[in-house]
């Protein structure tokens, strides 16, 4: 077994169909804090049959004794406790157990209270008389959400503290032999280059490399190639001398001298033209090179780790490619694998994604409804990680409550119909900012539209139309699921 999937033992309990439930995971274990003989025993009776383990208490006090004392999954709390009332509880609960999912219980006519809890951190609130079918299922949506956060938080931890994947998550066996390789091949001085789709996490994986290398404390310099104009390309990679050209008002370095004794990322090398690869073939060979427009010859102690969602091999057939830069690339190569072949990794990346996306706008972190997950874990996510972070983050961001629906994810992954993008469910506890993304991002998808027309269908002058780079723009049409193929001309 390798020493990553020793480390992770990555767990079958995550289903292909679903979200995260208690009830595969082991017992999930409820708190119930509730004065009330009748209320304690009907929710004792109701949760234990549905395979909860169930801990009750009478009061604040009593509460907090058992929260010392063991861990649980879920605290329900009573609004009206006799002394010390629920809402007086809630803030040391939360303070004691930080993330810790309570659903309050209230009475009639006490509304208002709740909506207050909820403001101070509560999960949700059940109404006296409560229906069991949506109390049990708000239970195990918010169970399922702590356990994901957790086991995020934990992989997180894990990778980090022996390998320093900051910010990769996953736990399938494609990703546990990714970690392996790059573990494996990040102390050497080889050349890498990073196969795999658009959005799957290709400058994570060179981070990684460089992070986990003996270069780590120097620079890392990533550049993505195919949005750098070509005629810019050569004096941003190799820097120029003063009167190079007409605007070299003064000397400047390249990159390759700022990653000096560090690592060079060059992203998407396979749309760089064959003269320019050339040239960059020379300093693979030599580790020398001139500054545009100079004659001193300058050497440098580069790491060179490269990234192409196009298949190179194929390019080279095709006359595209450099054959003997091609090789000269190839000495490791790392296969990144699609988010289609890790569905096992969706419900922690959705809730590593959840929880990002909520602290950015300080909102309480929604969860996935089961139906919203499993339309997640049955689409194919083209556009990989990138698309379903993208996703995510517009439900998120447009979600009134405390849970995601179907009809929050783009319609390009639900395959229902496009909603009208101008309007919005307004509810005055959510800032003014809060709806104002919504409008902003129906006005880029059209200025985009717009240019991919006037540009055919051409990503790069589209890119140049819009005043972004060229992988900017290549995920927000992703992200705002526009077919840019119908604007190319035949």
């Amino acid at each position: 077994m390798s020493e990553a999937t020793a480390i992770l033992n990555a767990e079958e309990s995550a289903t292909r169909t679903a979200p995260p439930d208690p009830r595969l995971a082991g017992p999930a274990s409820v708190l119930i804090i509730d004065d009330e003989v009748a209320i304690r025993d009907s929710l004792e009776t109701l949760l234990t049959m549905e395979g909860f383990q169930v801990v009750l208490a009478t009061d604040g006090p009593s509460g907090l004794d058992r929260l010392a004392q063991r861990e649980f999954d879920l605290v329900l709390l009573d609004l009206a406790l006799p002394g010390e009332s629920g809402m007086d509880l809630l803030p040391k609960i939360l303070e004691m157990t930080p993330g810790m999912p309570v659903i309050m219980i209230t009475a009639f006519g006490t509304v208002s209270n709740v909506v207050e809890a909820i403001r101070a951190g509560a999960e949700n609130f059940v109404q006296k008389p409560w229906d069991n079918e949506k109390l049990l299922a708000d239970i195990r949506a918010a169970v399922a959400r702590k356990r994901a956060e957790e086991e995020v938080v934990q992989l997180k931890r894990t990778l980090k503290q022996r390998y320093n994947f900051e910010n990769i998550v996953g736990k399938s066996e494609p990703m546990l032999r990714m970690f392996d390789l790059v573990a494996q091949v990040a102390p050497s001085r080889s050349t890498v280059l990073i196969q795999g789709e658009s959005g799957t996490g290709k400058e994570l994986i060179a981070k990684a490399l460089h992070a986990n290398s003996p270069r780590r404390d120097k620079p890392f310099v990533p550049v993505n190639t195919g949005a750098v104009p070509s005629d810019l390309l050569e004096s941003t990679l190799f820097g120029h001398v003063k009167g190079a050209f007409t605007s070299a008002i003064a000397a400047k370095k390249g990159l390759f001298e700022v990653a000096n004794g560090g690592t060079l990322f060059l992203d998407e090398i396979g749309t760089m033209g064959m003269d320019m690869q050339a040239k960059i073939l020379r300093v693979l060979q030599d580790r020398r090179f001139m500054h545009l427009g100079g004659t001193q010859e300058i050497q440098v102690d580069v790491r060179i780790i490269a990234a192409t969602n196009v298949d190179l091999s194929t390019a080279v057939r095709e006359g595209r490619f450099r054959e003997d830069l091609f090789y000269r690339l190839n000495v490791i190569c790392l296969e990144l694998p699609p988010l289609r072949a890790r569905r096992q990794d969706i419900p922690l990346l959705a809730a590593h994604f959840l929880k990002l996306y909520a602290d950015e706008n300080n909102t309480p972190v929604p969860s996935l409804a089961p139906e919203a997950m499993r339309i997640l874990m049955d689409y194919e996510w083209p556009g990989n990680v990138r698309e379903l972070e993208n996703a995510i983050e517009r439900a998120a961001v447009t979600t009134v409550g405390d849970t995601i629906g179907p009809e929050k994810l783009p319609p390009r992954v639900t395959g229902l119909p496009q909603e009208d993008r101008h309007r919005f469910e307004i509810d005055l506890k959510h800032p003014l900012p809060y709806y104002l993304k919504e409008a902003t991002e129906a006005i880029e998808r059209q200025y985009i539209i717009k240019a991919l027309e006037k540009s055919r269908g051409n990503v790069g002058r589209c890119a140049e139309l819009c005043g972004l780079s060229r992988r900017s723009i290549s995920g927000k049409i992703s992200q705002y699921e526009i077919d840019k193929y119908p604007f190319k001309s035949t």
